[in-house]
């Protein structure tokens, strides 16, 4: 076979119409095109036109310097299917450290994968499998992936690891992870490991979308635990929505995320944890000039990390637990926070506290922030059933109740189990209006939030009672050298359901520091509550 720099997909034996298997085809060529540009150094592309092209019962091992170039989404497709090889995962492309000894040293140069559209509904694998990918290719270099639409995988769409000098652009991945119940390893949109090039990897991920996926809409992830969390890695203008997380940084040093939306999550719109593989958060993060809204948890959840990260001019709103939380979880980094800052961000509207500390900071700024209207979850405890009670894919309609709006957000709804206390179906609360609820799906991906088909007519329901106190300030925990100036802490809404400006908790202290000039006034109790006393430091200056 001759190996032009260029070669159209068709005068090699692919065939594009959806029914022939396409994989040998390519793989002969790739192969082919491989083995020339490691005779002469001169990269070569496989341009594929229009059409449908099975990929069945075997990934094509890539090359390096062979580039693979389409028509354009959903002109150039790529089905990916399983039926004679039900325990193989089958991405399009793959290269691995576990099954081809991938490494710096044996790495892929100098590809670019652009214009396509890989189809993952085919692969059904007899257990769930991480390598059930779209893309699953390890430590690349100069590699540009751009213009990808990539749905309906098994695993992760684009689990691509290792990416030195590198753009991803303009990736769209949708329900991927689809045999991913939530909480397997994988099952995101986009996953990229990290830490394989060393303390530093250079790669910028732009104007990407990750939609409805299983796990995370994007994630990054520390490989191995002894690895030194890399610095260099860039998100910008990405958009994810209904997965699971939004963002997650498991494990990078230094992660820029700039100009993103967060939109619908469930768990967390950015989150920052143990959760990853070697249980080691990220730190030294910045994350600038993003709106994080709608959750049905958290907008922001930060645990398992030393610190430094900072977050400046975000809008957090409209989540349905906290704005912000402060937390550690298990298995993961316990020690103190360290220089966590929280900078002219608009945290508004989220169901309980603005700001929850729930593990040890210590030295955090928190200035010119304006954390108000919080503690939306006001409503008392519902119930009811029989006439005027209507449900749909992802609503409760009551035409009998007077419900405060928005006063029962992030609530979990039972509807069904006959008297209180019996088994029912759950759904969480994202928004209500007087009459009608609105439920997050099943899971990210779904169009409902039944697991047995919407509920008939009539049926009964309960929402439980709202927590006492939410403010904008919540510390449950050990705070040391704090420096909060010049926030805007209040709630000028009716009712005012944000009931403190801070509230210092029992569990908690709250020692030295300076907390000054700042507005407490006009939320709907007392300013402050000191349940555990400061100690040391300086309050001075504080309206309210």
């Amino acid at each position: 076979m001759t190996a032009p720099l260029t070669a159209d997909a068709h005068e090699y034996g692919l065939v594009g119409d959806g029914t022939a298997d396409d994989g040998p085809a390519l793989q002969k060529l790739v192969d082919a095109l491989g083995d020339a540009t490691a005779g002469d150094g001169r990269p070569r592309t496989v341009r594929v036109p229009a059409g449908r092209y099975l990929i069945r019962d075997k990934p094509v091992l890539w090359r390096s310097g062979v580039s693979l170039v389409g028509a354009g989404r959903g002109a150039t497709c790529f089905a990916l299917t399983n039926p004679g090889a039900p325990a193989q995962p089958v991405p399009l492309a793959w290269f691995t450290t576990a099954q081809h000894g991938a490494g710096r040293d044996h790495h892929i140069a100098d590809v670019t994968f652009a214009r396509f559209e890989i189809d993952g509904l085919g692969v059904e694998t007899e257990e769930y499998e991480v390598l059930a990918k779209g893309l699953g290719l390890q430590y690349v270099l100069r590699g540009r992936f751009s213009d990808l639409w990539i749905h309906d995988t098994a695993a992760t769409g684009f689990g691509c690891d290792f990416l030195q000098d590198t753009v991803v652009e303009g990736v769209l991945t949708e329900r991927c992870g689809r045999q991913d119940p939530g909480e397997k390893m994988g099952g995101a949109g986009i996953g990229i490991g990290v830490g394989g090039w060393g303390p530093v990897e250079r790669l910028a991920v732009t104007d990407c979308t990750a939609r409805g996926n299983g796990t995370n809409g994007i994630f990054l992830e520390l490989q191995q635990d002894d690895w030194i969390p890399p610095r260099g890695i860039r998100l910008t203008a990405c958009h994810a929505e209904d997965n699971r997380y939004g963002i997650s940084d498991w494990g990078a040093d230094g992660l820029l995320v700039t100009g993103c939306t967060m939109l619908g999550n469930h768990v967390a719109g950015f989150d920052v944890s143990a959760q990853g593989t070697t249980s080691v958060g990220g730190r030294g993060g910045l994350v600038t000039g993003c709106v994080i809204d709608g959750t049905a948890g958290d907008g922001i959840a930060l645990g398992n990390t030393p610190g430094p990260y900072g977050f400046h001019g975000n809008r957090v709103s409209n989540n349905g637990r906290y704005g912000y939380w402060e937390h550690n979880l298990s298995g993961g980094d316990q020690e103190p926070a360290t220089d966590i800052v929280l900078e002219s961000n608009d945290i508004h509207d989220n169901a309980l506290d603005g700001i929850r500390v729930d593990a040890p900071l210590h030295e955090p700024a928190i200035f010119g922030n304006r954390v108000r209207g919080n503690g939306r979850r006001a409503a008392p405890e519902a119930q009811g059933g029989g006439e005027g009670v209507h449900c749909g894919p992802l609503l409760l309609t009551d035409e009998r109740a007077d419900w405060l709006p928005g006063g029962h957000r992030g609530k979990e709804l039972t509807i069904g189990g006959g008297e209180p206390g019996g088994a029912g179906v759950t759904a969480v609360v994202t928004d209500n209006t007087a009459t009608r609820l609105t439920l997050a799906p099943l899971r990210p991906g779904a169009g409902t939030a039944w697991p047995d088909g919407t509920p008939a007519p009539g049926t009964a329901y309960r929402i439980p009672d709202s927590p006492a106190v939410r403010a904008g300030l919540t510390a449950a925990a050990a705070v040391t050298h704090p420096y909060a100036h010049g926030n805007r802490v209040r709630d000028d809404g009716h009712p005012r359901t944000q009931v403190h400006a801070v509230w210092i908790a029992p569990e908690a202290t709250w020692t030295g520091g300076r907390v000054s000039g700042n507005d407490f006034s006009g939320n709907g109790s007392a300013s402050t509550r000191f349940d555990s006393a400061p100690s040391g430091g300086r309050w001075r200056d504080n309206a309210g």
